[in-house]
């Protein structure tokens, strides 16, 4: 052997030598130092984890009836992640699975496609990596087929679960005060791992609206995880361990069934009478609350919807119309979101701040037809005079110019048109005490804060629409001129007026606002709340929907507790007059026709009727009240945009929900004695048990 092989021979052996002891290391490494993450590895090959979705809480009224439980119902579910491994991308199953459920592959394909930007529902707005539902609604011997030749459908599971329903109660439905639910997103699961939130999971529906998403902890449970034993197939060969899932608690609401139906009843009334009078009657709220506690007995809003759209995925079409105004958006609710004009409800704001600000309680006061404030002459409805009144009888006819009165003279007394520097406004900041501007704080999301239009909120204003009124004012309205050219001009004018001095606070936006007239925006809860302080000696309570959420057994998991009121600047004796009154508005004021025959033995009824005018719209019809009138218990409010005057429409709902409560010739009352129930309903046995009801 020559030297020069010789030493090819050692670099050989050298380099055979170093490549052993590098697979010797490497096999050293993953059989002792991380022997047991692989062993990990190959168990988790072995077995997979399933996670059991608990079963939601059932939402309760105060009598324990249910407004949502659950019903058991065979599922078919599909996962994205097996057909994606597959050739044909799961095309031949979706066939085959739309063969037995009597549908078509489209659809199929629609319902498991994931939601995003241009994809039109159905689709799935859930974690992608978890099963998702095609069909709610399987007969038993379909699914048995899917089940017996799992070889033609993998990926595809049929599976008892619980599926919400709304089984109205009394015909109560409160669509908007329950919310709904909707497939918890894999970006969610996300960030909820981050921050020490248990008990979400990808399989999870959470709530999206009303109390199933305020007390979607509380409802929701805890869910369970069951891993399984597979073969090299994935074919289930045995259960290895099983995590029960935790069900949900169940929340008593103060609702009332009765009443709640009542109240929807009445409004879908009320608006039926009032088309036939010729009037659009757009939308409608009620509310009925306990004025000591602040406890929402009932709340209606209308238009409506059908709850159960949700359930089994919701079609692009009937998503487009509950958030569209083509069907009136019936997602809000006009209750806590609706904004409107309050007219002349709102005076017991503006009788407080006018004795406030020193006008004698027991003085008297012209009521003329009409009273300038400055050069425009501001009238009463229909131009009605009532000559010199006290404020007592001011309110039970709704007397306007008194009011116009009062609030150009403040405005005077702050400056006018040059303001001093630090304006008073008594109206504006008495108006703020009542709870108006500012939202309640009650336990349902989405509440909107209403207006109160102040000086600082009108150069807001301007400075957002000084470009569009001074073109108006420089241009005109040549499109209007064409078919109107009166209105023309007069809008000309106005932006003209706007364009150069729209940020002043003039005597007109005072007179209105007395009034709740002009930019004022107030919520049927706030005004609710407002006439409960009234009748409750000047406690401004704070709105609460749940009473108590309640273990699967039965037991009192937690009571809720409405936070402590604040209490009004008003004097004692200024609320009394205001509430003898009202008293008086149903009997022998302008809400009399509309209780006329209304049987006040059984309970009476103070209140007060508003007319809310609206540039380019009908009137929005009010009536504000609370009873029994000596004692009260139950403050009640009904509105209904376009909907006439006050007396007319609004007046007789409120009639109706009363005639409910406290019961009529031929009714039997919902309320026994008057009251609601003391102690927390019982729970079905099937609930104390951990299942479905």
């Amino acid at each position: 052997m020559n030297p020069r092989t010789h030493f090819r021979l050692v670099v050989l052996y050298v380099l055979v030598g170093a490549l052993m002891l590098v697979l010797m290391g490497r096999l050293w490494t993953m059989q002792v130092l991380d022997g047991e993450h692989y062993r990990q590895i190959a168990a988790q090959n072995r077995t997979r984890d399933i996670v059991v979705p608990a079963v939601r809480g059932s939402i309760l009224d105060s009598s324990g009836r249910a407004l949502v439980r659950n019903r058991s119902a065979l599922v078919v579910s599909v996962d994205r992640t097996t057909l994606s491994r597959q050739e044909d991308r799961g095309r031949g199953v979706l066939t085959r699975l739309a063969g037995v459920l009597g549908t078509s592959y489209d659809e199929l394909a629609k319902r498991i496609r994931l939601c995003g930007p241009g994809i039109k529902r159905p689709c799935w707005p859930g974690s992608p990596y978890q099963p998702i539902p095609v069909d709610d609604r399987v007969d038993p011997k379909r699914a048995l087929q899917i089940m017996e030749r799992q070889e033609e459908f993998p990926g595809v599971t049929a599976a008892v679960q619980a599926i919400r329903e709304y089984p109205r109660p009394e015909g109560a439905a409160a669509v908007q005060a329950l919310g709904y639910l909707q497939p918890i997103t894999q970006e969610e699961v996300d960030k909820r791992k981050g921050i020490r939130v248990t008990g979400y999971s990808g399989v999870d529906l959470v709530g999206r609206d009303g109390l199933e998403a305020m007390y979607d902890t509380d409802l929701r449970g805890e869910p369970g995880l069951r891993r399984v034993l597979v073969d090299s197939q994935g074919r289930v060969t045995g259960t290895k361990s099983e995590q029960q899932a935790v069900p949900g608690g169940t929340l008593v609401t103060s609702i009332d069934a009765k009443i709640q139906g009542a109240a929807e009843k009445a409004l879908d009334d009320a608006m039926k009478s009032a088309r036939q009078q010729g009037e659009k009657a757009d939308a409608a709220a009620a509310v009925v609350m306990e004025v000591g506690t602040g406890r929402i007995v009932a709340m209606a809003s209308r238009p409506t919807y059908d709850p159960s759209i949700w359930t089994g995925g919701i079609s692009q079409d009937d998503y487009d119309a509950l958030l569209g105004k083509k069907r009136g958006e019936p997602l809000i609710s006009r209750a806590i979101a609706g904004q409107f004009a309050p007219g002349s409800t709102f005076k017991i704001s503006s009788t407080a701040a006018a004795v406030a600000d020193g006008y004698d309680l027991n003085g008297i006061y012209p009521c003329p037809g009409s009273y300038n404030v400055g050069s425009r002459a501001f009238t009463n409805f229909e131009s009605t005079a009532h000559g010199p009144v006290d404020l007592h009888k001011a309110l039970v006819v709704s007397c306007d110019t008194i009011y116009y009165k009062f609030a150009y003279e403040q405005w005077q007394r702050d400056g006018g048109m040059k303001p001093r520097k630090n304006p008073k406004d008594p109206m504006v900041e008495m108006a703020r005490h009542w709870g108006f501007g500012a939202r309640s704080g009650i336990d349902l999301p989405s509440e909107t804060p209403g207006r109160i239009p102040d000086r600082g909120w009108k150069r807001d204003y301007w400075n957002a629409t000084k470009k569009a009124d001074c073109k108006g004012a420089k241009q005109g309205y040549p499109e209007v001129a064409k078919t109107d050219p009166a209105r023309a001009a007069y809008l000309k004018a106005v932006a003209a007026e706007n364009c150069a001095e729209g940020y002043v606070w003039r005597a007109g936006d005072a007179a209105n606002f007395s009034v709740g007239q002009g930019d004022i925006l107030v919520t049927p809860l706030q005004l609710t709340r407002a006439y409960a302080a009234l009748a409750n000696g000047g406690k401004l309570v704070v709105p609460r929907v749940g009473l108590a959420v309640m273990n699967p057994d039965g037991s009192v998991a937690r009571r809720i507790q409405p936070p402590e009121p604040k209490k009004l600047p008003v004097d004692g004796k200024v609320l009394k007059y205001m509430r003898d009154a009202l008293a008086e508005v149903p009997k022998k004021g302008t809400a009399g026709g509309a209780f006329n025959g209304f049987d006040f033995k059984r309970v009476t009824v103070a209140g007060k009727t508003g007319t809310a005018e609206v540039w380019g719209k009908g009137d929005t019809s009010w009536f504000a009240s609370y009873a029994p009138a000596d004692k009260p218990r139950y403050a009640v409010v009904a509105m209904v945009s376009q909907g006439g005057t006050g007396a007319s429409t609004a007046a007789p709902a409120v009639r109706a929900i009363y005639e409910a409560m406290y019961g009529a010739k031929g009714k039997e009352p919902a309320l026994k004695d008057g009251r609601l129930p003391a102690e927390l309903p019982q729970l079905p046995q099937a609930r104390r048990e951990g299942t479905a009801p």
